[in-house]
């Protein structure tokens, strides 16, 4: 498994307000969209979240969101290891994505690129 990067996951109030700021300090403009009611804005190395008390009760569990080459090879890797898949491989709007709890409690999404 290839890991190409990690993205931090930030929830705001209002991601209107907060897009500008993180717009200047990762010096490249906002990746807009939305999915299950929660908007998402991709800026940089953030993923800013804004939406319904409990769609981001759930989001905040998730520690970060790991980028890979292969979502399915992911899969077969954190299986050998002993993770827990808790949901996917699914298709978004960027690619595939996986939620893992690894052997320590912690969760993760897991994204690539390739479409589904």
């Amino acid at each position: 498994m290839n890991i190409l990067g990690a993205t931090l996951r930030v929830c705001v109030d209002d991601l209107e307000a907060a897009v500008p700021f993180y717009e200047r300090l990762a010096g490249t403009e906002a990746l807009r969209f939305e999915r299950g009611g929660v908007q998402v804005a991709a800026v940089g190395c953030f993923l800013l979240m804004s939406g319904p008390a409990m769609e981001l009760e759930l989001l905040r569990k998730v520690a970060a969101t790991i980028a890979v080459t292969d979502v399915d090879e992911a899969l077969r890797t954190l299986g050998e290891l002993g993770a827990d898949i808790i949901a996917g491989p699914v298709a978004t709007p960027a690619g595939r994505n996986l939620i893992v709890r690894h052997p320590d409690g912690s969760v993760y999404e897991y994204v690539d690129r390739r479409p589904a």
